[in-house]
């Protein structure tokens, strides 16, 4: 069976970066949006990062600007953006699409493993991918749970 180990995914500088690199450590996957009323997630996701990255938990932001083009057009402007304003230092990827024809592998398999509330698809900015040390996806949560919701789910993969 396929785990987000398999994939490869584009670094904000278009470098390539497998995912395999994470092999071990629990992860919080997420589509961004920096002009978007859940923007604010940021600051919660940073926290729990500084919380927890010492106990190995890595968190994936991928922009993305399906939904209402709310995402700048250059990632540098992206990037900046989550570094000054939200204090951002997980890593930023390269901006995606996550629904549709042209949608990230990585999404294509994440909305496989956890569908949606009424479809598989994403809906909106901020939909948030809880997954173990082992590569295998535990709990997709909606744009509107705030990221401090995902701690108590996150504790026991630690």
């Amino acid at each position: 069976m396929a785990t987000i180990y398999d994939f490869q995914v584009k670094k904000a500088n278009g470098e390539i970066q497998s995912l395999k690199d994470y092999e071990g450590k629990p992860l919080i996957i997420v589509n961004t949006a920096s002009k978007c009323g859940f923007t604010p997630q940021f600051k919660e996701l940073q926290e729990l990062y500084e919380k927890y990255k010492d106990q190995g938990l890595e968190i994936l932001g991928f922009p993305c600007a399906q939904f209402n083009n709310q995402e700048f057009e250059n990632i540098e402007e992206t990037t900046q953006f989550c570094e000054l304003n939200y204090g951002v230092t997980f890593t930023i990827f390269a901006k995606i699409d996550v629904n549709g024809e042209h949608a990230d592998p990585l999404f294509e398999f994440l909305k496989e493993q956890k569908k949606g509330t009424l479809s598989k698809n994403i809906k909106w900015n901020f939909t948030k991918f809880l997954v173990d040390r082992n590569g295998k996806v535990v709990k997709r949560y909606a744009p509107m749970t705030n990221p401090t919701k995902i701690e108590e789910d996150l504790i026991p993969l630690l």
